[in-house]
């Protein structure tokens, strides 16, 4: 703390002060100027109007699992360029750059975890990763951890955050609409638990697939959900929208998701979805024969 000092003592001196680069953000909600180090140790949640900041992986990691520990699946799967596409770019030098900045391959990873001494096949989008998008090895990795989930009869649990289909790679993306969502109709059929945690924003081909398939939909407060964007829907229809008609709030109320958790309380809310909904095969139960 010793910048702070130096800040306190060059009040009303006139000296120029160098505060440390990084220390403090603003909330896009409040504009509160909160302290980084307090943001995290609050689970990066603004303290004055619980806006949720967007995090990434690692900080999922953290905050759900136990000891932040991942087992991790097909880890050198990465996408390819098979339509050679360009438009301000070339798509290799997008996803080049990606993983630069990221130093992920893709904008997914997945693996097993345990969360509060219990097994799970974990599945985690990153933003931050040409927005989260959902292109073949996406596709492929969610697919394939949805089959070990099946395999090793073991919950699975997807955490979205993404602008959708990646538009590089056309019809390619698309088709991962349908390869996810039959592996998990296999997932269903087998009677195993999906929980799927939609946090802000999920869109598009990605809410048009797995993200809206859980038997139990958690959503994060303030999280916009949503196939196409409020703007495309009115010109479409040509009617006002309600306020808020995409947030995590309006859509819980009209039934489209099931749970909105506090991202402090979500790994609290895992385990009570798995105590009350598992039984010891780790089953969803089904109807009652009665």
């Amino acid at each position: 703390m010793g910048w702070f000092n130096k800040v306190r003592r060059s009040l009303g001196s006139g000296e120029k002060l160098d505060v440390p680069k990084g220390l403090w953000t603003k909330c896009d909600q409040c504009g509160e100027i909160i302290y980084r180090k307090e943001l995290e140790a609050q689970f990066h949640i603004c303290s004055k109007c619980g806006f949720h900041f967007r995090i990434g992986i690692d900080a999922y990691l953290e905050i759900l699992t136990d000891g932040g520990f991942l087992e991790e699946f097909d880890s050198k799967i990465r996408s390819k360029d098979p339509l050679g596409f360009v438009d301000s770019k070339k798509y290799t030098d997008r996803l080049k750059a990606a993983q630069a900045k990221t130093g992920m391959m893709e904008a997914v990873r997945t693996g097993l975890v345990e969360i509060d001494g219990r097994q799970v096949i974990l599945s985690v989008l990153d933003f931050s990763f040409l927005g989260g998008s959902m292109g073949s090895a996406v596709g492929e990795k969610i697919a394939r951890a949805t089959q070990r989930a099946t395999e090793l009869r073991l919950p699975l649990v997807i955490i979205s955050s993404s602008g959708g289909a990646r538009m590089q790679e056309g019809i390619l993306s698309l088709m991962q609409l349908a390869k996810t969502s039959a592996r998990l109709a296999e997932l269903r059929e087998a009677g195993l638990l999906f929980i799927s945690v939609v946090t802000h924003p999920t869109t598009g081909g990605v809410t048009a697939s797995f993200s809206m398939l859980g038997d139990v939909i958690v959503a994060e407060p303030g999280a916009l959900i949503g196939f196409a964007g409020p703007r495309v829907i009115m010109e479409t229809i040509g009617q006002e929208l309600p306020e808020g008609f995409q947030r995590s709030e309006f859509l819980l109320e009209k039934g489209f998701i099931d749970i909105i958790a506090l991202r402090s309380e979500l790994k609290q809310t895992l385990t009570t979805l798995f105590n009350h909904l598992l039984n010891e095969s780790e089953t969803v139960p089904g109807p009652d024969p009665a």
